[in-house]
């Protein structure tokens, strides 16, 4: 592949990615003064230009939302999960028939290519990770222990938060830290009632509206604007209402001046020096000429996703690392992760039958973790624990599909609001088993010539014991609310189906068992940083973005200072 391998410029540093984590890196290089390339192996992306569904009505769409059979076939792995090919979103994940992957095990790998990667779709629930999570694998001995504490990330995931712009409020319970929020989104009164009773039938639990990186309140952001609930987030935000790259980080960078960024840009290998014992540059591929070119830098960030990130660090083969850039310990490609959800209970109430609400939030009810909390009460016959996410709706006409009445009467009922449902979900952790891994396949190769990914991971006995205590403990909590045909779900759930995938290159103390330090470097190439989900040591029950975004931060001030002082 390297035979015909152009050189061009050089820069100060080099982030490959432009998602959550990679805009972050791009943002604080570029302020900091940095020269700075920023990679992204899809198609460009205009912010509002580009977001061409973001003002279309369901009955606008040829099949009024509902994908075609030729849409299927070509995203059928996706096509899985039931929530990423619709019509109006369907043009922000890859085609999987372009972009093959193998599984041992089943695993849903949902990916977008193109500016701002999953930062355009994702759930925008941010939420910190808490000292309960950074010490458990140490507790328990399980693989290996986190080599920082809450303490040691807890200002970046404030300075993540106040340019974000994240709502929400405070409990003061330390299994879900406080933050720097803007004024919350309000429960709907069948949630307020959910949350009073949760409060009186249970001492440590609660119920809070969700924190999500939406816009509320006064606060400046520049050029976005407040969320106005339309809830068309996936589509793309055309007011900058929720935090994504390419309305806010992106953005920044590009201010300064110091931004050069290039769409059509596959990395497939990270160039190891052997004299100076660092990583000289990059090679990519461009995706739409196959040309191959290479650039140096003096500072690599690696924020291409958790797996396609580990996908480059082994197929960055050199003599001095020939299972991949960094992989002394063997552990590079190992402890991958996932959350797993999709169970959980619902219930109805006839009470307020004459209330509703206004707009359509973007943003549910949460449930912090009250399962093994160090305390004798909340122990369980599993380890680690999850959190609850859910909302309250009144039923639309569709509740009518079955019925068997017609004409006048059937017209006037459809146009009245339906019966109140409530419903939530449970996000529990995963442990981070080695077996769980992703490999390289070099006899099944795609169409720029490298390797496919194959997948061999599953939830094991720890995830599924915990799973029956979700799903009895939301039945039990509905229950005790006061509501009706309550019933519970358990629907299958795989690895990767949360699209939290995270683990592959963990951080760690000690070289031998892990790929990164405390700082987030590659142990044996000091001047390489992971800091996407492949980075994470265990995973706790939060969504992750928050996490990803302010180790980011930590890891750039930690580089820049570096690099001042000639270390790098």
């Amino acid at each position: 592949m390297d035979e015909k391998v152009n050189k061009i410029e050089a820069y100060d540093a080099i982030v490959i990615g432009t998602g959550v984590s990679g805009g972050w890196a791009a943002k604080e290089l570029c302020e900091s003064g940095l020269k700075t390339l920023v990679l992204e192996r899809g198609r460009a992306i205009e912010h509002i230009k580009d977001y061409h569904t973001a003002h279309t009505d369901v009955w606008d769409f040829k099949y009024r939302g509902t994908p075609d059979n030729n849409d299927v076939k070509q995203q059928y792995k996706q096509d899985r999960t039931g929530f990423v090919t619709a019509e109006s979103t369907k043009h922000w994940f890859v085609n999987d028939l372009k972009h093959p992957y193998n599984e041992t095990k089943r695993f849903d790998w949902i990916r977008g290519y193109h500016v701002g990667g999953r930062s355009l779709t994702w759930g925008r629930q941010a939420l910190r990770m808490c000292d309960l999570d950074f010490k458990a694998n140490k507790k328990e001995g399980i693989a290996v222990d986190w080599p920082i504490r809450y303490k040691d990330i807890e200002p970046w995931y404030t300075k993540v938060e106040k340019f974000i712009g994240v709502c929400g409020e405070n409990l003061g319970i330390p299994q879900l830290p406080d933050g720097h929020f803007s004024p919350p989104m309000a429960l709907n009164c069948v949630e307020e009632l959910f949350k009073d009773q949760i409060s009186k039938h249970y001492k440590n639990r609660y119920l809070t509206i969700g924190r999500f990186a939406n816009l509320t309140g006064e606060a400046h952001h520049q050029g976005r604007s407040n969320c106005i609930y339309r809830n068309r987030c996936m589509r793309g935000c055309p007011l900058g209402g929720y935090f994504s790259s390419n309305a806010s980080t992106l953005p920044a960078a590009e201010r300064t001046g110091n931004m050069t960024l290039r769409p059509n840009a596959i990395v497939y290998e990270i160039v190891y020096d052997e004299d100076s014992q660092k990583a000289k540059g990059v090679k990519i591929i461009d995706a739409i000429t196959k040309k191959k070119i290479e650039f140096s830098a003096k500072i690599i960030f690696c924020c291409a996703s958790t797996v396609a990130t580990t996908s480059i660090l082994l197929q960055s083969r050199s003599k001095r690392f020939p299972n991949g850039l960094g992989n002394d310990s063997g552990e590079l490609g190992h402890n991958l992760m996932d959350h797993h959800f999709r169970v959980g209970a619902s219930g109805t109430t006839t009470n307020f039958s004459n209330k509703s609400y206004i707009g359509s939030r973007p943003a549910s009810f949460h449930i912090p973790r009250f399962r093994n909390l160090n305390d004798k009460d909340s122990k369980q016959n599993f380890l680690r624990g999850y959190s609850f996410q859910g909302s309250a709706s009144r039923t639309n006409w569709r509740r009518a599909i079955k019925e068997l009445s017609f004409g006048k009467t059937l017209k006037e009922d459809l146009l009245k609001p339906g019966p109140w449902r409530i419903g939530m979900s449970g996000f529990g952790e995963c442990l981070p088993y080695h077996e769980n891994k992703m490999t390289l396949d070099y006899d099944k190769l795609d169409e720029w010539g490298l390797p496919t990914i194959t997948f061999d991971a599953a939830f094991r006995e720890n995830e599924i014991k915990m799973r029956k205590d979700m799903q009895q403990e939301a039945i039990n909590m509905l229950t005790a609310a006061g509501f009706s045909n309550v019933k519970g779900f358990d629907e299958p759930c795989y690895p990767g189906h949360a699209i939290h995938e995270m683990g592959t290159a963990r951080m760690g103390n000690d070289s031998s068992t892990s790929v990164l330090n405390k700082y987030n470097q590659i142990h044996a190439v000091s001047n390489v940083y992971v800091t996407d989900g492949a980075c994470m040591t265990s995973s706790g029950n939060q969504n992750p973005s928050l996490t990803y975004m302010a180790l980011t931060a930590r890891a750039v001030n930690h580089a820049v200072k570096q690099l001042k002082e000639n270390a790098l």
